[in-house]
């Protein structure tokens, strides 16, 4: 499961798989049978694919066990992140918004820290310093204070420096160009909600098929 993420323990052999942006226990249920191992719940505020509370029990309730459960949030009030964590069966947080490192971790529970690499000039090793306690860093296509899952890549080629944490790609990811993406960098995991839409906020079930696919095939390369 993703939550199990360390440095230390890490399969090379497999990339997983994570489904952002699950809405209904339906599109769940989809992404489990298609092989991810792992769905996001996004609680941003303003986002189009944010839920309730309630909505996202409904969705872990359909789970199958090993499917990890994470959590999405960007700059909300601890008080919210809480009470996520108080009604659901969350494995990992995932920060993605101008959150401290001390904020992160205060939760006592599993955290990744997305990076801005659309950011001029981001250095990677700074943010695996600073948030030396994330189980992972998730490196999406935003700027500083954007939101993820527009749709849209950073740069693949870019010399990217050594960190310890494991490393996640988000950011434009489909079926079609994942496997280029796990060739470019190796990652722990990949990230994937727009790529696998049928509409916003609507998975697809062919498309999340055909992603976990594409990893799980980029993997054996």
């Amino acid at each position: 499961m993703i939550s199990a993420l360390s440095s230390s323990s890490i399969a090379t052999n497999r990339v997983r798989t994570k489904i952002c942006g699950v809405t209904t226990a339906a599109d769940a249920q989809a992404a489990a049978a298609a092989g991810a191992d792992a769905i996001g719940l996004v609680f941003a505020a303003g986002s189009s694919r944010a839920i309730s509370i309630a909505r996202a029990g409904e969705i872990t309730a359909a789970l199958p066990p090993f499917v990890a459960r994470v959590a999405l949030f960007m700059d909300n009030e601890a008080r919210l992140v809480e009470q996520v964590l108080a009604s659901l069966p969350i494995d990992l947080l995932q920060f993605h918004g101008s959150e401290s490192a001390a904020f992160c971790a205060s939760f006592d529970t599993p955290f990744a820290k997305a990076v801005p690499m659309g950011e001029p000039g981001v250095r990677l090793v700074e943010w695996a310093e600073r948030y030396d306690r994330a189980a992972a860093l998730l490196l999406d296509a935003n700027r500083v204070g954007q939101a993820g899952g527009q749709g849209e890549t950073f740069d693949w080629q870019a010399k990217l420096e050594s960190v310890a944490q494991p490393i996640i790609i988000a950011g434009g990811l489909n079926p079609d160009n994942v496997s280029e993406a796990i060739a470019c960098f190796s990652p722990y995991a990949v990230d994937v909600s727009s790529g696998v839409e049928r509409e916003r906020g609507a998975k697809c079930s062919a498309k999340m098929k055909a992603f976990v696919d594409a990893v799980n095939q980029a993997g054996r390369a």
